[in-house]
């Protein structure tokens, strides 16, 4: 039994991937576990809700990058597909424009809609911040899936699969981006799932203290990078700082200042982790 349990963790070290999966949770359940004991409820529910948010978002990204892309893809390669010239059109169109940029004007748009009554529920408007953030990240996806065609175009392969007679969106869509190159996308996945994360939380917290109260982010859902900008985190974040000054005050950090330090930790630490896990999966496939 004990020989299994090293030969485990023997190849759980070695693993990247796994291991920073396994110390991202884990410091997600010591985290929850810690703030369960010393953070008053309705501070604990704010952080819950952030971070449950926060990670919703990041998920559609995830969906919504990959469903553009495959349709992108497709409409760029195919023969006869007349919406070819306007998806180029559109990508050079999206690649101009800074992504913080893009995003923001989105997000104020949201707000405005709420202001107005156009959206209503905390669902449509979670749905529509994925869509916003997944216009801006998308064309990663699509340039990799392009090169991954096209390396295999160049193959005897592709020529041997067209001279049998299957059919091109067959050899693009199942041989190719399904058969040979699903690791990669994934690979890319976990990328778009750590730029999610960064761009929300940045996009957000630039709304909450940027703008005029009449474009609050008190009207949109609660995430990670809203509750860093909410006047108590900040007060939590600046007692960091005391404790250059006052190395004594560190003891109360983790108990009086406790939500503002949460939710620094937890972005940057799922930053951090995020980062860790695509780099150790790129390594553990040779990708």
């Amino acid at each position: 039994m004990s020989q299994k349990i090293i030969r485990f963790f023997e190849r759980l070290y070695y693993q990247k991937d796994k291991l920073w999966l396994s110390i991202w949770l884990g410091g997600l359940l010591l985290v929850w576990g810690w703030d369960r004991m010393f953070l008053n409820h309705p501070a604990m529910q704010r952080v819950e809700t952030g971070f449950l948010n926060s990670f919703i978002i990041a998920v559609l990204v995830l969906v919504f990058s990959l469903l553009l892309s495959w349709v992108t893809v497709n409409s760029l390669l195919l023969p006869g597909r007349w919406l070819s010239g306007l998806f180029v059109f559109l990508l050079n169109i999206l690649r101009s424009i800074p992504q913080i940029v893009g995003i923001l004007f989105g997000y104020v748009a949201i707000t405005v809609w709420l202001q107005g009554d156009v959206l209503r529920s905390s669902l449509s408007v979670l749905v529509l911040m994925a869509v916003i953030i997944s216009l801006f990240v998308f064309q990663e996806i699509v340039d990799l899936m392009l090169e991954r065609v096209e390396h295999f175009r160049k193959s005897d392969f592709y020529q041997a699969m067209l001279v049998r007679g299957v059919a091109e969106s067959r050899i693009i869509n199942y041989d190719i981006l399904w058969m040979n190159s699903r690791i990669h996308i994934f690979n890319k996945l976990i990328a778009i799932f750590g730029t999610a994360v960064f761009l929300q939380c940045s996009v957000d917290f630039i709304i909450s203290v940027g703008l005029s109260t009449t474009l609050s982010s008190v009207n949109l859902p609660s995430t990670l990078g809203t509750l860093l900008a909410n006047i108590d985190s900040k007060q939590d974040i600046l007692a960091i700082g005391n404790t250059l000054m006052n190395p004594s005050y560190i003891g109360k950090i983790f108990f009086e200042h406790l939500q503002g330090v949460t939710v620094a930790f937890l972005i940057v630490f799922s930053l951090l982790s995020i980062y860790k896990i695509a780099n150790g999966f790129t390594e553990r496939f040779k990708l």
